[in-house]
Parts: structure tokens; sequence; C-alpha cells
């Protein structure tokens, strides 16, 4: 019997109960649609802490003296860099590069009459294009201006949790590059909300002249920042500005936190996604034992007349093969349009995203992206998974035997 004859068999077979291969079919479309809007929301959220960083506070490129360590966010004379401006200076002439500014990160406690918290200060050069996000994002008063000698600016939500607003007075008290303590009193300018709570929540801007002279390093600063037409490019671009005086890091080194926790979440997702496929593997077995049980005799008989085992089990197989496609086929449209829903509309995060800490720069939602390989992969493993789960009760019927086949009714 040719392989067309068993298709037409094993289609005519699935339509005898059609409500049982509906529902199977539907099954395995659900997994996968399931499946790939979870991936989908999963690529989306990584994809977007990692862009978040890289746009508001890493960059694409940061130089920095060799010995800097960020975690301590050293004001060490020999720990910053000598000449940050000529520096990223001789980087803006480089095609590729789209800002470069040096940036002074300090430690610091902001005070008001009642409260006070610890936060990060960033000494920037206003007029660099590389704070365009923060500046979008102003929700009152204005932004920070080179020559400002009292202001700074401030994300909205540390400013409501103090109760401070535009044109007030606050407090800042750091441990300058001396070691000695030290304090300013500033004016908030302007409030922003980028929209990345732990970002908004703890971040302080104030011109960098300012913050060196608050901090007494002189003209040095802690990193300069580079932002890049086009990431692609970092790898050429770090490699041309590479010193032995300055060390170059890229945004994978500068995220390296942030990559690692997603490398190590991913072996866990990969197991969920497992979970997943062996449910819709065990409905499609089940389906499948169904409907030998039910055409027992049948298949006695079709050995009767000379089919082959191998050929009744392909004919098994090939039912399995047209619930599996057919259910990819449907969980792929599905799976698509939830991934297009959560891209747009989004699911709330709340307190969470502030939760996640200063490494993580999370939005107030995560939104879910097209990751075209990543769906691939599932739909084949999917389709993989249908057909082992098929090979057992096809080889149970091949195996029956025509004379206990025909007496089983």
């Amino acid at each position: 019997m040719t392989s067309g004859k068993l298709w037409t068999i094993a289609w005519r077979d699935l339509m005898r109960n059609r409500r049982r291969s509906f529902l199977t079919l539907l099954a395995v479309a659900l997994g996968l649609a399931m499946l790939m809007t979870f991936n989908g929301l999963i690529a989306g959220t990584w994809d977007d802490v990692i862009q978040n960083n890289i746009r508001l506070k890493t960059g694409h490129i940061q130089l920095r003296a060799p010995s800097y360590e960020e975690k301590k966010v050293s004001l060490k004379w020999q720990d910053l860099l000598g000449k940050p401006d000529d520096l990223a200076a001789s980087l803006r002439g480089m095609n590729e590069v789209k800002a470069a500014t040096p940036v002074l990160w300090v430690s610091a406690i902001l005070s008001t009459g009642d409260e006070s918290i610890g936060l990060q200060v960033f000494g920037v050069e206003p007029a660099s294009s590389f704070y365009d996000p923060v500046r979008e994002s102003l929700v009152g008063g204005q932004f920070l201006t080179a020559d400002d000698r009292d202001g700074i600016m401030m994300g909205q939500p540390l400013a409501n949790s103090l109760g401070v607003g535009v044109g007030e007075k606050v407090s800042l008290s750091l441990v300058n590059a001396d070691g000695n303590a030290d304090e300013g009193i500033f004016t908030i300018r302007g409030l922003f909300a980028t929209g990345i709570v732990s970002y908004d929540e703890s971040a302080v801007f104030m011109p960098l002249d300012k913050a060196q002279a608050l901090a007494r390093t002189g003209n040095r600063s802690s990193a300069v920042v580079v932002l890049l037409n086009q990431q692609d490019d970092t790898d050429r671009v770090a490699a041309a500005i590479q010193s032995q005086s300055v060390e170059t890091l890229t945004w994978r080194e500068s995220n390296q936190f942030v990559l690692q926790t997603v490398e190590t979440a991913m072996s866990f997702y990969v197991i969920l996604d497992g979970i997943v496929m062996l449910i819709v593997a065990v409905i499609i077995a089940n389906t499948l034992l169904m409907a030998v049980f039910e055409r027992i005799r049948e298949i006695g008989i079709l050995a009767a007349l000379g089919m082959k085992g191998r050929q009744i089990m392909l004919m098994f197989l090939f039912e399995a093969l047209i619930l599996g496609l057919s259910g990819v086929a449907l969980g792929i449209v599905i799976g698509s349009g939830g991934v297009a829903y959560l891209s747009q509309v989004g699911i709330p995060l709340g307190a969470a995203a502030s939760a996640a800490g200063n490494n993580f720069a999370l939005g107030s939602a995560m939104y879910a992206t097209f990751a075209p390989v990543t769906f691939m992969w599932l739909s084949i493993w999917t389709l993989i998974f249908v057909l082992v789960a098929a090979l057992y009760p096809a080889r149970y019927a091949a195996r029956q035997e025509p004379v206990d086949a025909l007496r089983s009714l």
C-alpha cells in the first residue's frame, strides 16, 4: 500500500470522531501558543532590561581607569579617568558614535526636613544627546544647564516619596575624594519619569562641573560613556579604541550580571517548556491509544488482508502527524496573536519593578516581542514530542495478531 493511500486512511480515521480529533488538535495548538506567548514575554522583558540599561546608564561602550570598581563607586583620583573631555571629543569624531560623554558617579545621601535616602548622583553634561531619554521624560520643571551651580534633577517617584517638588531645596551629603564628609544644598530644577522604576527612584542628576567640585575630583570622571548608532558595531569600535591606559568595556561586560541571570533563568524556562510539551504528548498518546482500541477489529482485518505491521504503524503515525501539523499551524496563529497583544498592552508589574533592584532596569510593565528563531524551535520540538508520543500506540497497533484482533469483538 502506497503512502498516499495511508495518508487518506489516516485522514478518514481522524474524521470518524471529529470532536475528539479537534480537541486533541486544540490541545496541541494551545500548548504551543502558551509557549510562544510565554517565551515572547520573557524575551521582550530581558531585551527591555538590557536596552534600558544601555540607554540610561552603561551605553554600548564604557571607558574607565583600569583600577575603577563600579561596586565601590570610588572617587579616588587614581581610580578615575584623567582628561575625560579630550577622550570624549576624540570619540565623537567617529562615524559609528552617536554620543560620547564623561560621567561622574557618586554615592550620596539626600535629605529633606523629614526624610533621608541613599542614592546615586550622576554628574552629567546636560547638553549631551546621551541624556535625551531623560530629557524627553521630563514631567515638571526644566532640564539642567551646564552653568547651573545649585540645581539638580530627580525622578518623580523619588520626589513623591520624599514629599518634595520643583523649586524646593534638599541636602546632599557624601564622602569626597579626600575621604572627608561634605554637604551641599540644592534646588530641584526638574522631575523626570522614564518609566524605569528602579532608576526613577534612585537617580539624581547634577551638572558634571558641580559634581566634580562637590566630590573634589578635579576634572576627572568615573567613565566616558559611548552610545553607538548601531549596537552591532560595538565590538569593532571597542577594538579600535582599545588602550593600555584605559579599560574598555562593552555593553555585555557592563551588563554581565544581567546576562548571567538571563542565562541561568533560561535553563529553568527550558524545563517549563518541556513540561508543557510532555502534557501535549500525553494527550496525543491517549487519543491514538483510544483510536487503536476502538478499531482493533478493523486492524485485524487489514492485517488479514495483507497490510504489514510497518504500514499499520505508519498509518497511526500519519494520524499523529496530521494532528501535530494542524495543531502547530493553529498554535502559531494563536501564539502570534498573543505575542502581538502583549507587545502593545503588556503586563503591569507594579511594586515588583522596584523590587528588582538597580541592576535590572525593569519598566512598569512587561512587554512581549517576536522571537522567530525561538518560535521555530518550539514548533519543531512540539511536533517531535507529538510523534514520539505516537510511537507507543502505533507500535501497539502494529503488533496485533490478526486472529486475536478479530476475536476481540
